[in-house]
């Protein structure tokens, strides 16, 4: 009797650890957020915010903010430059982005906007280093240094 129930809880144990060997690339619930070392050329700070629930990414926020705190989204003069230097806004890419992330579920299979490119890699790499901190389960801000990328389009 003894042994069956030794052997029982061994079942039981080997079976957990099967499991959680499973689930090590699962992105664990919560919220996880990523952001730029620095400011850009321009003095905007990039940065993500991502909500995960069950495995799976279902809310995104992708904006940058200068010094004071200020989100690019909401400077109404510098949405009207961009969209006569390039043919959109920054809400208009960061809708698509951030719908892109939340639909394919991979930063890799978020498509390129034509005049959005620098955004769409700055938006990539903070989103895998979000996601990285969600499988990890680490809830501190990831930090990515974007100074390599060039300041091209917004």
């Amino acid at each position: 009797m003894k042994f069956s129930r030794l052997a029982i809880a061994i079942m039981f144990f080997a079976f957990s650890l099967v499991g959680s060997e499973s689930r090590a690339d699962e992105m664990r619930n919560g919220y996880y957020a990523a952001e730029a070392t620095g400011y850009d050329a321009e003095g905007w700070k990039d940065f993500i915010t991502i909500y995960v629930s069950d495995n799976r990414i279902v809310n995104v926020e992708y904006n940058a903010r200068n010094s004071c705190g200020f989100i690019r989204s909401w400077d109404l003069d510098y949405q009207r430059r961009l969209k006569a230097e390039i043919g959109m806004n920054t809400g208009e890419y960061v809708r698509t982005y951030t719908y892109e992330l939340i639909n394919r579920q991979d930063p890799a299979k978020v498509l390129v906007l034509t005049g959005a490119e620098r955004p769409h890699k700055v938006f990539q790499l903070l989103a895998e280093a979000a996601i990285a901190q969600a499988k990890a389960g680490d809830k501190r801000m990831a930090f990515v240094d974007l100074s390599g990328i060039e300041v091209g389009n917004r």
